[in-house]
């Protein structure tokens, strides 16, 4: 029977089990640990946890029946899943199922004895809702980045807030969208999408709110707009910061108070819409120079997330690549192409200003275009083997062995420590640089814990590297 206060460690992974009992212990939180869901079961015959540290995959009774299991019968008790099989369903699946909270694998001990704590500060966890049975295949991806965005949807999916989206181009806005609307009470009504960018001005007003017959010239009948088409459903305004000035008015209107009228008419519509909006500006900036309404900005900006850019997720890149290579495959009716680890490895060291978008269509490309089934570093478009300026890994490589050649005959005994320093000092400052000093977001880009990232700036004497601003910016 387990004690007062008691953790519950459920994985099949003896280490993972191991790890997270000595650090449990050490911070004096007792705890138990299971090798599967059923030996779990079984004591919640006998007992009760305080908060439950639960594998997703496991043979027998998965984590997620699991999490069934204890909201039904234990709805106070708080669930932390973790899985290594990080995607969208499993965090929608953790949230809706009434997880406390999602924590993707590999992941930091000390973030994991951080949740441990909030979880037993808890004393009651949501209602758990039935999950839902659409999967959203095409948001993938196990960058900390993109576990936030999925982390975020989970949480954000039984709510009818205003989301403001923001990303670059190309990099799945809508899909966010969709996936907030998919797994939402309005998932069976309609899901309308329209680009504000993409229609010219004088059109604009009549595609959102509709007209009434004789509105205008060539208004030969009535016409619904796009919140009476998303009436009880979602509505998605793509590029909201090309919105024009007058429009912005009108919109800020519908926010404020439901209501709208049609062009040209004098009769009030009611909109129970549900509005996600998505931008790749600077919002803010626009507010400053006059281009945006900042009430209308703060309507918008009930909350907000972040998709992130390609750039920030490379270890993504070989999960995107195969899917959009099988997806191909599948539109077109032949055999999947497979890609070459060489050529995995090169397309990680690509840009891609285009983000996702600009991947998906190298795919197809390959597809159609590749001359073989196993897709070499020769096959890729010769726009993306000839960039200025950009090595290849076997370059980069190439300068590494040189160095290491010539340590080898001048400083014996001491290659592996200076080339492994300067390795992971390169890679820090680079995190670090693209982040403006920020030690966590730099951690996560790099895949590593924040602890970890600390450690090694002390070991490596970068701490006098750092600039104020950086170092005021990093707390």
């Amino acid at each position: 029977m387990s004690e007062p206060n008691c953790v519950w460690i459920i994985d099949d992974d003896r280490s993972i089990r191991w790890v997270l009992e000595k650090a449990l212990l050490r911070e004096d939180i007792p705890c138990m640990t299971f090798a599967s869901a059923a030996d779990v079961l079984r004591e919640l015959e006998r007992s009760t946890p305080a908060a439950v540290l639960s594998d997703i995959r496991m043979p027998g009774v998965s984590g997620l029946d699991l999490l069934q299991a204890l909201k039904e019968r234990q709805p106070r008790v708080p669930v932390i899943i973790m899985t290594a099989y990080s995607d969208l369903d499993s965090a929608v699946a953790a949230f809706q199922g009434g997880a406390f909270e999602y924590l993707p694998k590999p992941f930091d001990v000390d973030q994991a004895l951080e949740l441990v704590r909030r979880a037993l500060a808890e004393h009651a966890s949501r209602p758990a809702p039935a999950p839902s049975a659409v999967p959203v295949t095409e948001m993938l991806g196990q960058a900390p980045a993109m576990q936030e965005v999925f982390r975020a949807i989970g949480r954000l999916a039984l709510s009818h807030a205003t989301v403001l989206v923001t990303g670059e181009s190309g990099s799945g806005k809508e899909l966010v969208a969709r996936a907030l609307h998919r797994h939402s009470p309005r998932r069976d009504a309609p899901f309308i999408a329209i680009n504000t960018a993409a229609i010219p001005r004088d059109l604009l007003e009549s595609e959102l709110f509709g007209h009434e017959r004789g509105a205008f010239t060539g208004a030969a009948t009535q016409r619904r707009g796009r919140f009476e088409q998303a009436d009880g459903g979602t509505l998605f305004l793509d590029e909201i910061g090309d919105m024009p000035a007058e429009l912005q008015t009108r919109l800020l209107r519908v926010l404020s108070d439901g209501h709208f009228y049609r062009v040209g008419g004098q009769q009030p519509i009611r909109a129970n819409v549900r509005v996600i909006a998505a931008t790749h500006q600077d919002l803010e900036e626009r507010v400053r120079q006059g281009l945006f309404r900042e009430d209308l900005f703060h309507r918008l900006n009930v909350i907000r997330l972040r998709l992130p850019p390609l750039r920030e997720r490379h270890e993504d890149i070989p999960l995107l690549v195969r899917h959009f290579l099988q997806k191909s495959a599948q539109e077109l009716g032949v055999e999947r192409k497979r890609i070459s680890d060489a050529t995995l490895e090169y397309l990680q060291s690509q840009p891609f200003p285009g983000n996702v978008r600009q991947l998906e269509n190298l795919c197809h490309w390959l597809t159609v275009m590749a001359p073989a089934q196993v897709v070499e570093v020769a096959d890729l478009p010769p726009e993306m083997r000839e960039q200025p300026g950009r090595e290849s890994p076997s370059n980069w490589m190439e300068g590494l062995g040189s160095e290491a050649d010539r340590l080898i005959a001048s400083r014996p005994g001491e290659v592996f420590d200076r080339l492994t320093r300067e390795f992971e000092r390169t890679l820090i400052r680079r995190a670090l640089a693209a982040t403006g000093g920020r030690r966590i977001e730099a951690a996560q880009l790099l895949g590593i814990g924040r602890n970890t990232i600390s450690r090694k700036i002390q070991e490596l004497g970068m701490d006098e590297e750092r600039s104020p601003e950086a170092e005021e910016s990093g707390r």
